[in-house]
């Protein structure tokens, strides 16, 4: 009886070519092939002088493309080092390189990600053009702005209510016309609440006796100094933020024009245009939007100018990298992720992601609440079926669809394309009522047929 020889089964190299780096704080260690280099594991300082060797000796042994594993923000200097040299730069997810239970160090990383990426096993994360990675990177820094002049604006609720002055709690806005004119003044030393009062603004729904009650408190020296130094600081951020919003334009506006010049976006079909922009809204966003993308994001109900302006920054005014509308969804997370095990299904839970996008369409899906579009009542009938947040989940992803068929034919948003699934809809309710009256004992009467 002849023994069977166990094999020793490799896969075949498909990248040649390929190296392998873990990208720390401090150190940077590269795997090249065995073959190439005496030492083809190598440690690399953080400075840009050490990156530039890091690329040069690459280059010495024909390196074309590399795999990198980073977290944070650790990999950006060395990615755009190596993309002016021309080699292909990957990011890759840290999930898809995890390696065998053992134990675990930077230099076994390294070789790792050097093997999967020789035998083809890894795929780039999605990084959009540098000129879209520019205006994301001050969109980023823009958020991070309002959030700081938010908390300053905390501060100013805080040292009002310790004074006991309940202007806040009366008008909508404390950062609005009326508040800050109000605030100006008792800064500037005036007590009377009769005075404070007249600062109100025709629109503001609090009468002016409301207005007076609220502005009648314990005047104290040192939550007056802290609501001034709240005040500057606050206005100093909105400078700040004006500031990025005039850069960012000048970005947008050296974006490709998929429309003709001078063209303004088609009115739309909303019933309720809004004639005023949204809070920390930039100027004539919509219109620069519109000249990005070649189509109006913002006639799709729920996405609103800030919301594809996110859309924008973190994906670009194209979607060539996503060859389906699946793909797209997948790549947000939005899709279920089956586990079937032994022919059940385990789970089909959506992955946990951080996708910006992802989250941006989670949030505008808050207002189809109230609305009479076709979405608004997919909204509400998911929401009844699953609840709120896999009905948020399902709507998102039905956006993510709509915006996906928008960018890549050009074709702009009408509300006439779900005009069947509406009709189908309505039928489909007709049925249900008529099918509940019958069991009650009762028949419904359409109310052009009443005498």
């Amino acid at each position: 009886m002849s023994k069977q020889r166990n094999k020793a089964v490799s896969l075949p190299v498909i990248e040649p070519n390929a190296a392998g780096i873990d990208v720390g704080a401090t150190e940077i260690f590269v795997a090249v092939p065995a073959d190439r280099d005496p030492e083809p594991i190598r440690c690399f300082p953080t400075f840009t002088v050490d990156l530039e060797r890091l690329a040069d000796w690459l280059q010495q042994y024909h390196i074309r493309t590399v795999a990198m594993e980073s977290t944070g923000v650790y990999w950006i200097p060395l990615f755009q080092i190596l993309e002016k040299r021309k080699i292909d730069v990957r990011l890759v997810n840290a999930h898809h390189v995890k390696n065998v239970p053992g134990t675990k160090t930077d230099v076994s990383d390294c070789q790792w990600i050097q093997h999967l990426h020789s035998v083809g096993l890894l795929r780039g994360s999605f990084r959009p053009g540098d000129e879209i990675c520019a205006i994301r990177s001050l969109w980023r820094h823009r958020d991070n702005l309002i959030q700081l002049a938010t908390l300053h604006l905390q501060h100013m609720q805080k040292a009002l209510d310790q004074m006991n002055l309940q202007i806040h709690h009366v008008i909508s806005d404390l950062d609005g016309t009326t508040g800050l004119a109000i605030m100006d003044a008792i800064l500037a030393g005036e007590r009377d609440p009769h005075k404070l009062a007249q600062l109100r603004h025709p629109r503001i729904r609090a009468s002016e006796e409301t207005i007076m009650k609220s502005l009648v408190g314990d005047y104290r020296e040192e939550h007056l100094f802290t609501l001034r130094q709240s005040l500057k600081a606050y206005r100093y951020y909105q400078e700040l933020i004006q500031e990025v919003d005039a850069q960012v334009k000048q970005m947008m506006q050296r974006l490709p024009s998929k429309v003709a010049e001078g063209e303004e976006p088609p009115q739309g079909s909303k019933r309720r245009a809004r004639k005023t922009p949204w809070r920390n809204e930039p100027p004539q966003l919509r219109e620069d939007l519109y000249r990005a993308f070649g189509v109006d994001l913002t006639e799709v109900p729920a996405i609103n100018s800030l919301t594809a302006q996110m859309l924008l920054t973190e994906i670009g005014p194209n979607l060539d990298r996503f060859p389906t509308a699946a793909a797209f969804c997948s790549w947000l997370r939005l899709c279920p992720d089956p586990k079937i095990s032994g022919g059940q299904v385990l789970s089909s839970r959506t992955r946990p992601t951080k996708n910006r996008a992802a989250l941006a369409l989670r949030v505008a899906t808050q207002a189809l609440y109230h609305s009479d579009s076709f979405l608004g009542d997919y909204f509400r009938r998911m929401k009844a079926r699953m609840g709120t947040p896999k009905a948020m989940t399902a709507t998102a992803h039905k956006l993510a669809r709509i915006i996906y068929h928008m960018v890549t034919t050009q074709q702009q948003y009408h509300s006439t394309i779900f005009q069947k699934q509406e009709e189908r809809r309505r039928h489909q309710k007709s049925a249900k009522l008529h099918a509940q009256a019958r069991e009650l004992g009762f028949q419904l009467v359409p109310i052009n047929c009443v005498p």
